[in-house]
C-alpha cells in the first residue's frame, strides 16, 4: 500500500495481485487514517507500506518530515507485523499533476488536492514496486 501522508489528507494507493501496477485508491482525512487502514486491512491483508518520505532537493528534512515520522511511529505501533518502507517523495505532486494533464483530466479535477494526493501515493508505491523484486 502506498501512502502520501499530509497534515490534512492522506493519499492511498494499492497494487494488483502480481505487484506490477500501482493504482490510486482513495484520499482520507489525516485524523481518520489509522481507523481506515485497520478496516481496510481486515478486508484486504496489507503486506507492506510504502510511505512517502519528504525531503528537500538538498536531501534535508522539510517542514512535513516530523509529521511523517510521527505517523510512521503510530503506524508501526498499530501494525507491528507490517513492514514500512520510506520512499523518497520529492516531486511526486508535480508528477501527479503532470500525469493528470497527460491523461486529459479537466482543470476542475486537477484543482482537487485529494486527487493529486492519491495519484502521488500511486507514484510512491510504483517507485517502491520498481525498486524491489518480489
Amino acid at each position: 500500500m502506498g501512502i502520501d501522508f499530509g497534515a490534512k489528507r492522506v493519499g492511498i494507493a494499492v497494487t494488483d495481485p502480481l505487484k506490477l501496477i500501482a493504482s490510486p485508491l482513495e484520499t482520507v482525512a489525516s485524523n481518520t487514517i489509522i481507523e481506515y487502514l485497520k478496516k481496510y486491512n481486515k478486508q484486504e491483508a496489507i503486506e507492506a507500506f510504502a510511505l512517502g518520505f519528504p525531503k528537500n532537493t538538498n536531501n534535508m528534512a522539510t517542514h512535513a518530515t516530523p509529521l511523517v515520522l510521527a505517523f510512521e511511529k503510530k503506524l508501526q505501533a498499530v501494525f507491528p507485523n507490517i513492514p514500512i518502507h520510506k520512499i523518497d517523495e520529492r516531486f511526486t505532486s508535480k508528477m501527479a499533476l503532470d500525469t493528470m494533464i497527460a491523461g486529459g483530466s479537466k482543470k476542475k479535477d486537477r484543482q482537487k488536492k485529494g486527487n493529486i494526493d492519491k495519484i502521488s501515493a500511486a507514484i510512491i508505491l510504483q517507485s517502491f514496486l520498481e525498486s524491489h523484486q518480489f
